[in-house]
């Protein structure tokens, strides 16, 4: 009996608490970040979803009014004339970025000449901001100090370029600015991507007798779908949020021809004191980024699914 309640006491006593911090201590660790995120990100976003439906002004009310302030959204020229761009802007650029960056991906993967100086060139422009891009542009674009000064001084007089300052192409000058730092981004992405096709398949090609223009349509782009799909996002999320580029580059102007529903959101919330106003605005931007991501997951969780 003295054997056993010795043997006992020396074996080592449970201890709950330490094994239960060793098993949680990463999420223990990670825990106020997550809290910051649910409070700092869903928590307002929740919060501006509800002061959309009061009669907000220059400070929040809470007294619950419907959907007034959607409705007089929807009424205002201003906003359909922002809606209107981020169709054209969107559009555009997203169609345009990928097709430049798919060719340029191609051209460096035909292994050429300092390919390395080449990709940093490209991406380059993807690590300054867009208001540093947007002023850049500002002065290349602008008739007084940029490409219609520098061709007048070469000779040529009936070179015109007045896109800046015309209401009916400024739209389009944020889309050659937003195309020139975005699509070295998209070329990464697919040069990455065909640096990982098996080269069996192109030698395979080339024995058929397939061209080299014909194996990438035909054999390669096809299987880059994934690559496709995550720049048409990235693109159409950059292109959603525009508020810096059109603010450097036309602000908004002339007049309101080229406002975007950032800047719309931004005017009427901290300029004109209408915060449910700009609540509105702010939700339905949220509704346009929801509308393209939503339907993307819903099929990328089908295809695990059923795959």
């Amino acid at each position: 009996m003295m054997t056993n309640s010795m043997t006992e006491k020396s074996l080592p006593a449970k201890r709950p608490l330490a094994d239960w911090l060793r098993w949680n201590v990463a999420k223990l660790v990670v825990a106020p970040t997550f809290a910051l995120i649910i409070f700092f990100v869903y928590g307002f976003i929740a919060w501006t979803g509800y002061v959309s439906f009061t009669k907000s002004k220059m400070l929040p009310t809470y007294s619950f009014d419907g959907i007034y302030q959607y409705v007089r959204l929807w009424k205002m020229s201003t906003w359909h004339v922002a809606m209107e761009n981020l169709l054209v802007f969107g559009g555009l650029f997203i169609l345009i970025a990928i097709v430049l960056g798919c060719l340029l991906a191609v051209a460096l993967d035909q292994r050429v000449r300092a390919e390395g100086l080449l990709r940093t060139v490209y991406l380059y422009p993807m690590a300054i901001s867009f208001i540093i891009t947007g002023t850049a542009w500002k002065w290349i674009l602008n008739p007084g100090l940029g490409l219609e000064k520098m061709f007048h001084s070469w000779g040529w007089e009936s070179f015109s370029f007045d896109w800046l300052i015309n209401s009916d192409m400024a739209i389009y000058t944020l889309v050659i600015a937003a195309v020139w730092q975005s699509s070295g981004f998209v070329m990464a992405l697919f040069l990455a991507a065909l640096r990982g096709v098996d080269s069996e398949i192109i030698k395979a090609a080339y024995l058929d007798g397939a061209s080299l223009s014909r194996i990438y349509l035909v054999i390669i782009l096809p299987t880059l779908r994934p690559v496709f799909l995550s720049s048409f996002f990235i693109l159409a999320h950059m292109a959603v949020k525009s508020f810096d580029l059109v603010v450097a580059l036309t602000g908004g102007g002339p007049g309101n021809s080229s406002i975007m529903p950032a800047n719309f959101m931004y005017e009427m919330t901290f300029r004109r004191n209408q915060i449910g106003l700009g609540a509105a605005s702010a939700m339905m931007m949220l509704a346009t980024v929801m509308a393209i991501v939503i339907p993307y997951l819903y099929s990328e969780l089908r295809e695990r699914k059923h795959g």
